[in-house]
This record gives C-alpha cells, structure tokens and sequence, in this order.
C-alpha cells in the first residue's frame, strides 16, 4: 500500500492509474463506504427505539412514509456498497479506472464524480441511448 502525500490529487500529468492514483481512489472508496455505514448504522439504531407510537392516525401516516423513504434509500446505499467493493476488487485487479466496453482510461474528472464508474462518458452514454431505444420498443 503506498501512501499518499497530504492534499493529494491525481493529474492528467502523471501516469494513470500509477500507485498514487490507485490508493486515492482507494481511500475515497473506503472513506465513502465507513460513511455509508455509519449513516446505516444510525438508521438503524433510531428504528430499533423509536417505534412508532404516534397516537393521531395523520402523524402516523407522516412518521410511516418518512420511514419508508428512510428505508429506500438505505437498500440504494447497500446497492451502492456492492458498487463501491466492486471497485475496490478492480483496483486489485488492476482494472480500476479503464472502460470495461471500450478499455480506454476513464478520465480523471470522472472518476474524482463517481469513482465507481465503469465506462468512458462516451460508452456510458451510447449505453443509455441503447437502453432508451430498448425501453420505447
């Protein structure tokens, strides 16, 4: 494991995916999944004392749907923690950062968005406009 300099950021002037931009992007990906955990673990725990008591049949309602939209997007997030191992197994595999449809790098910018992408703007987009004209069929 190497380890970063303070205030790190990969450049396009370096050599992509070298050791550095690897543990970045690493560290960004652990860092968001302790996030999205301890975020889950809070939810959680005010489920687990807070059941739902409200006596008026209106706050119950409200109190039911603020939970079930809790609830969704914790089940987005689990989904999310599969994205973020996955990326984590490609920077092991050394597949982190290249398109997995056309291998060509993913740019930088990109991956600091959403460092679990997996293709090129490019791909991801013709990926999309393949999926809508699947949908309108």
């Amino acid at each position: 494991m190497t380890s970063l300099p303070e205030g790190y950021k990969p450049s396009p002037d370096e050599e992509f995916m070298n050791p550095l931009q690897l543990e970045y992007f690493r560290q960004r990906l652990l860092d968001w999944k302790k996030e999205i955990m301890s975020e889950a673990e809070s939810t959680l725990a005010v489920l687990q004392n807070e059941p739902l008591r409200e006596p008026d049949m209106n706050d119950r309602a409200s109190s039911e749907t603020d939970w079930s939209i809790e609830l969704r997007t914790r089940d987005r997030q689990r989904k999310l923690i599969s994205k973020i191992d996955a990326a984590l197994r490609r920077i092991d595999e050394g597949e982190y950062g290249y398109c997995e449809v056309t291998g060509e790098p993913i740019s930088l910018g990109r991956l600091e968005a959403r460092p679990i992408a997996t293709m090129t703007l490019e791909a991801q987009e013709r990926h999309e406009r393949q999926e809508k004209i699947s949908r309108d069929d």
